[in-house]
């Protein structure tokens, strides 16, 4: 049987890529999206006609309309990867609420309400996987992305708390990206030469730990894999 996944903020980047890569995998892919609407609908077509489906995370009613219009049209999830976050660089001494709010709301409140929906509908088949991107900078601190880093590691702590919670029928674990890049970046150069691989890493290899997580052994829960190059090490 074919296992039914929804991929959060899935029309780019990184969430594109997973999602493209477990409809090769023979997953039935449900795709969120929040103002990228063209880019979720190319996304479709490369999925073979996947459904689409519209929300900003950053508000918890319309999370919970998203997962009932999935599970309307779609049927009770099996697996949901959380994807979508925000990402802004500030000097810590100028964040305001606003903008602590901003990334917040959507990468560790949205991910846990997301969770939240997706395993009532796996407690109603006994089984289910989630997979919450979290971050290098949830592991390591940057400076100039404390808000951030903040976040992420909201999401790892979350993740640990979770696999706990609802074991045994639900695993939940998370992968931390390290250096991806989609442009190029001059910022981001000391962290590549910093890395132990010598260079960034790329979005299918994310797509791949995702992969592995949404078809491992059940008894693998509460995990952290950070796909990063061994840069978390240094």
């Amino acid at each position: 049987m074919r296992r039914k996944v929804l991929v959060t903020g899935a029309a780019k980047r990184i969430g594109r890529i997973i999602a493209l890569e477990l409809h090769r995998q023979a997953f039935d892919v449900a795709i969120h999206y929040n103002t990228s609407r063209e880019e979720a609908e190319d996304v479709s077509r490369k999925c073979g006609g996947a459904p689409i489906f519209q929300a900003d995370l950053a508000n918890v009613s319309q999370i919970r309309r998203l997962f009932q219009e999935v599970r309307d049209q779609f049927g009770p999830l099996d697996c949901l990867v959380n994807n979508a976050a925000r990402f802004t660089r500030l000097d810590p001494l100028d964040i305001t609420e606003a903008e602590w709010d901003f990334i917040h709301d959507v990468n560790l409140k949205a991910t846990f309400f997301c969770c939240q929906e997706a395993a009532k509908q796996m407690r109603e088949i006994g089984a289910g996987r989630i997979v919450n991107i979290s971050s290098l900078g949830g592991i390591r601190p940057w400076a100039d992305h404390v808000h951030y880093c903040a976040s992420k590691a909201g999401v790892i702590m979350l993740t640990k708390a979770l696999a706990k919670a609802l074991a045994p029928q639900i695993t939940v674990n998370s992968v931390a990206p390290g250096v991806i890049l989609f442009d190029s970046d001059e910022r981001v150069e000391g962290m590549i030469k910093a890395t132990p691989m010598k260079r960034p890493g790329k979005p299918e290899e994310i797509a791949d730990a995702v992969h592995y997580f949404l078809t491992a052994p059940t008894f693998i829960t509460g995990q952290i894999l950070a796909v990063d190059g061994g840069l978390s090490q240094r």
